[in-house]
């Protein structure tokens, strides 16, 4: 199919006048007349009905415009993506503070000649990240959709990285004292993340590793922040969250947290990357290749069910009895 046709088909439809989409392109309006009249043939149906005034489009016109739309803004990126230089690369974390935002901000100063927009979504169904990525609002992003299977055909999901898990607690808890912890010592303790927002892929995360090591994990409450979830910890003596060892979180001296490491097994996030399956943008080779460059996790490391394999030799494990 000749794309300049279906450009010109769009800009008619737009315009309503076969000389302003003429006009709009830079050509004549006998190359868009031509080009549409193509166009129809190709695809055996007509388009548009001519009027006095210019051009309507016919039912079969209708319904094709927005696949046709889709078209072009396909090839425009697809262009732009293969022009050093042309656009910025984006893409979405879940926050700025994120273990994700961390890694590529360790990137970027090893690259910074990289135009590079970090931006957040903030959308917590995975679905609608991957409706960002396919309407090109976003070149990447950081969701896992815990079922591979249902991704549209357009797009796919590459592992990124594992975000080890640890425990934060204020000084006045009975686990405030350890080194490391095993995923059984934390058995009877009450650790609660708010905002775990039904439906994503945190949710399915935090489900399984309940049911796995028969840990007390809630959500109760609203979500004032990390800044108002801190305070609490700090005066508590029986509350605790999980945070990832790379997550950034900064407290006053005085709150005296402490973030405390998770083995035997490690408790890792499994994280990745959204992106479109045809003409990514060529900057997310590099972002892949630095993030398959970290340290792996251990040996001992359990994930979700649905985590991709890492494909760095380490191997999820089972969670002891």
């Amino acid at each position: 199919m000749d794309t300049e046709a279906v450009r010109s088909f769009v800009r008619a439809a737009e315009f309503g006048q076969l000389q302003h989409a003429a006009d709009e392109l830079g050509v004549t309006q006998q190359a868009v007349s031509k080009r549409i009249a193509a166009l129809e043939r190709a695809l055996d149906v007509r388009l548009f009905t001519r009027t006095p005034r210019g051009v309507e489009l016919t039912l079969d016109g209708q319904a094709f415009l927005p696949h046709a739309r889709g078209i072009v803004a396909g090839v425009d990126r697809a262009v732009a993506a293969i022009r050093p230089g042309s656009r910025a690369l984006r893409i979405d974390v879940l926050g700025l503070r994120s273990a994700q935002a961390v890694v590529l901000h360790d990137y970027w100063r090893s690259h910074p000649e990289i135009d590079l927009d970090v931006v957040t979504l903030r959308v917590t169904d995975p679905r609608e990240a991957v409706a960002a990525v396919q309407a090109g609002d976003v070149d990447a992003s950081f969701r896992s959709v815990t079922d591979p299977a249902t991704l549209p055909r357009d797009v796919r999901m590459v592992h990124a990285f594992d975000s080890a898990l640890e425990l934060l607690v204020g000084p006045r808890h009975p686990l405030a004292a350890a080194r490391t912890l095993t995923p059984a010592r934390l058995r009877g303790h009450r650790i609660w993340v708010p905002g775990i927002a039904p439906g994503s892929e945190w949710a399915d995360f935090y489900d399984q590793l309940t049911t796995t090591f028969d840990l007390r994990i809630d959500a109760a409450g609203p979500n004032f922040g990390n800044e108002v979830l801190l305070d609490i910890l700090a005066a508590s003596a029986d509350v605790a969250t999980l945070v990832g060892a790379r997550d950034r979180y900064l407290w006053p001296p005085g709150h005296d947290l402490r973030r405390i490491p998770i083995a035997g097994p490690t408790l890792a996030y499994p994280l990745s990357l959204i992106l479109r399956r045809a003409n990514p943008h060529p900057g997310l080779r590099a972002v892949i290749d630095h993030c398959a460059g970290l340290a792996p996790s251990p040996a001992a490391t359990w994930r979700p069910s649905w985590a991709l394999s890492p494909g760095r030799g380490d191997r999820p494990v089972d969670a002891p009895p």
